[in-house]
Order: structure tokens, then C-alpha cells, then sequence
């Protein structure tokens, strides 16, 4: 199940450390090459020689160990590994993760990885929910962080309520789970356009949108997270670049066009951002001066190149898959039906941006999908859930061709 896959298992403090010399014991039966660092909190529960003697591997735990450095330095034991697993990972510890600090072994490894992390949280139900928590939380999913548990149950501490690490045999299958999911989509290349476009009036202002990019990196993320090579074309936002992913950034609606052409081909293209319609005709190389008593100005804008239609168009260059976005305040399905034809494309994502929903700049969503052969309501759900859910329903298009072509050659 997990053969020959090479699992650094971070532990940090906390009781539910004492779940982790189980945990190595089932990993490693099932078939992983696991190696530890231990925190020096962790090791007040757990002792280093119990993990070395399960693991087979020395345990790592001082970032200022000349032998331990000599051995395996803490940049090549980040990098050496499959997978990141930090069980248990304390509130202290997820919030080095979300600001970057690195001020131990554990720390510094993580913040020196490019490799997947899973994080299986353990801490007493008030510094769970804290908002403080919940905000780091919130910002590692954002960075492509996999979360297993916690359970709701009773604590060390004798409260009730969420934070009880989740049970080994939930860690082991999470993990095998990550494993499985991993690849469905390797040697498939992804376009993903995300944010808004800048287009320029003088060289101070500019016609721009509301659109923070969060559902487009999400899409990314989750491509990238299924073994996809992904190019993200993205207008200008203050997020956070997904870890494994080529990242093109653009101002204008005719710069992403550009972009997204230099990229290809590619076997799958999701227009997630939100690209002006119009761009001003000529960008004036000074900045426009109010005249004394002008109270009206004019513009004259023209469109800008419609990037869905364009991937779109029949070629031996386009997509596999064409995805676009609708983002509607009025009428959501049935415009996205409208632009499903007038566009060209396979599916459309279909949300309601009016004011009060929150999407744009949001952390929610509700999308229906619309394609040809009809619409499907998803569930009102985070953008990361979105994305994941995205990115299996395009698992599950290409195993469909997969099959369809296998059984046509039979």
C-alpha cells in the first residue's frame, strides 16, 4: 500500500504523542520508509530511541546538531521525503507554519520543504476554536495543507469537544488515500487563468474588478495536488503562490491572452479569472488632468480578447477540456447556458456574484455546473472544496475516455 514511499513524520508536543510510536509501527507495516524529527516538547512524551527502533531510521531532533547535520541536513530531509506528515501538530505548531517561522528542527523543515504536507491537529477544544487557530488553519488549506481530524471526543484535559487527535488507523488510510490521489492526473498539462485584470487608463489608474483569485489558486492547487502540471496565469493578487506550481503574473486582459497562448498547449484550460470585458483604446502616457470645470469625461474602450472563446475554437492545439466561469448577479443558470454556447467551451461554473453573497473576495462559493447534457447543483462550500471537487469531476472525464477508448480497441 505504501511501498517504498518515504514519509517524514514530524511530532511535535502534546500527549497525543503517544499515539506516534503506533503510528510509525502501522506505516511502516504497510510497507512506508518512515523517518522522524522530534520536537523537544515531543520528546517529554515520546522517547527518540522508541521512534528510531520502529522506524529503523535515526530520529532527527536538534537544528544545531553537527552530526545530525552531517548525516542528513535539515534542507536535504525536507527534500528527500514523499510526504510531510506532522502528527501530532499542536496550535503552536500550526501557527510557525502559517507565519513562517522556523526557530527549531520541526519548524525549519517545514518552512525549507517543496514537498505535500498533512497535518493532523491534536489541542484542547478552546485553542481549537479560537479564531487566532481557525485563521492559521484557514491560511494552511489556502497553501495547499491537507488536514486530517481533529476528531470531537474527550480530551486529556477531561473537556469535551473537537480537537482529539484523530485515531492511527484514520492517518494511516489519509495517507494512503493522499497516495492514491496523488497521480491520477500525471502527464496532463492545465492552464489556469485566476484574479482580475488591470487594464490601464493613464499610467495611475486603471478599470479593474473585485476578484481576489482565491477560487482560481484553489483550482490550481487542487490540479496540481492530483499530479497535474499546472501553469497559473494570474492577474494581480495578494495571495500566496500554490507550492509546485508554474506561475505567470499579468496585469492586462490582452497580457493573460498572451500568456495563456505562450503556455500551451495544454490538455486542460480553466478560466477562473476574471478578465475585463473592455480595455481602454489608447492608454494615455500621462496622468489625465481634470480641466477646470469638466464634470463629465469620456472613455473609449474596445474589447478585449475573449480568452474562453479563443481555447475554445476547434484546432489540433485546444484543450481536452475547456472550462470557464460565469459569474452572474441575475438569471445565473440560464446565462451560463447561454455563454456554454455562445463560447464553445465544455463546462461552465456557474456562481452568483450580486452584492451580499460574498463570493468575489469571499472564502465561499456556490457553483452549478452546466453542460450540455445539463446542470449540477453543487452545495454551498469553501473555494478549497470547490476546487477539490473540480478537480475530481476532471479525473473522472478523462478515466471516462480512458475506458471509452479501451473498449472501443476491444
Amino acid at each position: 500500500m505504501l511501498n517504498a514511499k518515504r514519509i517524514l513524520l514530524i511530532v511535535t508536543g502534546g500527549i497525543a504523542a503517544y499515539k506516534t510510536p503506533d503510528l510509525v509501527r502501522q506505516l511502516t507495516k504497510a510497507g512506508a520508509d518512515v523517518r522522524c524529527v522530534l520536537s523537544s516538547a515531543g520528546a517529554e512524551f515520546v522517547t527518540p530511541l522508541t521512534l528510531q527502533s520502529l522506524s529503523g531510521n535515526t530520529v532527527y531532533t536538534d537544528l544545531f546538531s553537527l552530526t545530525d547535520e552531517n548525516e542528513m541536513g535539515h534542507i536535504e530531509l525536507s527534500r528527500q521525503a514523499d510526504v510531510i506528515l506532522v502528527a501530532p501538530a499542536t496550535a503552536n505548531t500550526l501557527a510557525k507554519m502559517a507565519h513562517g517561522l522556523a526557530d527549531d528542527l520541526p519548524s525549519t523543515v517545514l518552512l525549507a520543504s517543496n514537498k505535500p504536507v498533512l497535518v493532523v491537529p491534536a489541542m484542547n477544544v478552546e485553542m481549537w476554536d479560537n479564531a487566532a487557530t481557525q485563521d492559521n488553519i484557514k491560511t494552511l488549506q489556502e497553501r495547499g495543507v491537507t488536514l486530517i481530524g481533529p476528531n470531537e471526543g474527550e480530551l486529556a484535559c477531561g473537556e469535551w469537544g473537537q480537537g482529539r487527535m484523530s485515531d492511527v488507523d484514520d492517518i494511516v488510510n489519509a495517507v494512503i488515500h493522499h497516495f492514491n490521489m496523488t497521480a491520477p492526473l500525471k502527464g496532463k498539462h492545465a492552464i489556469v487563468t485566476s484574479g482580475p485584470t488591470f487594464e490601464p487608463i493613464d499610467p495611475v489608474r486603471y478599470i479593474a474588478n473585485r476578484s481576489s483569485g482565491k477560487q482560481g489558486h484553489a483550482i490550481a492547487r487542487a490540479l496540481r495536488s492530483l499530479g497535474c502540471r499546472v501553469t497559473l496565469v494570474s492577474g494581480p493578487v495578494a495571495l500566496a503562490e500554490p507550492k509546485g506550481v508554474d506561475v505567470i503574473s499579468v496585469q492586462s486582459g490582452e497580457d493573460m491572452y498572451q500568456a495563456v497562448k505562450a503556455a500551451g498547449p495544454a490538455d486542460i484550460a480553466v478560466c477562473a479569472a476574471a478578465v475585463a470585458d473592455w480595455r481602454v483604446q489608447e492608454t494615455a502616457s500621462q496622468k489625465l488632468k481634470k480641466q477646470s470645470g469638466q464634470t463629465t469625461s469620456t472613455l473609449n474602450l474596445v474589447q478585449n480578447t475573449d480568452i474562453l472563446q479563443a481555447l475554445s475554437q476547434a484546432g489540433p492545439d485546444r484543450p481536452t477540456l475547456v472550462v470557464g466561469f460565469a459569474a452572474e448577479t441575475q438569471n445565473v443558470v440560464d446565462n451560463a447556458r447561454k455563454k456554454l454556447a455562445s463560447k464553445g467551451c465544455d463546462w461552465i461554473l456557474a456562481n452568483d456574484v450580486s452584492a451580499g453573497t460574498n463570493t468575489f473576495g469571499g472564502d465561499h462559493n456556490t457553483i452549478h455546473l452546466v453542460t450540455r447534457s445539463g446542470v449540477e447543483d453543487w452545495k454551498p462550500q469553501s473555494k478549497t472544496d470547490v476546487a477539490e471537487q473540480l478537480a475530481k469531476q476532471v479525473v473522472d472525464f478523462f478515466s471516462s475516455r480512458t475506458t471509452n477508448t479501451q473498449d472501443m480497441g476491444a
